[in-house]
């Protein structure tokens, strides 16, 4: 099992585009066996926190290729969110 945090940034005034990418691609994680451990929403509205696992890091891997992952995000351009993600570990 591999744990990931994800801190992924809106652009100011696609905060909502941002938020429903989000919502559409972490659906996705079950396919490639990953779950959402927590999703947090910054005071800002313009910062997301995730805490994802997958049961391989395979499974990272093709998420990170999705086919309908990858089409949305070159769909919304610059409206797309960036995302910063590390592999994390329990202390």
């Amino acid at each position: 099992m591999v744990t990931f945090a994800a801190i992924v940034e809106f652009p100011v005034g696609a905060e909502a585009v941002g938020q429903r990418y989000e919502d559409t691609v972490l659906a996705l994680l079950g396919r490639h066996g990953g779950h959402l451990e927590r999703r947090l929403r910054g005071t800002d509205g313009q910062t997301e926190v995730h805490v994802i696992r997958f049961d391989a890091r395979a499974g990272y891997e093709s998420f990170l290729v999705d086919p309908e992952r990858t089409a949305l995000r070159s769909t919304l351009g610059e409206s797309a969110p960036t995302t910063r993600v590390i592999e994390v570990h329990e202390v």
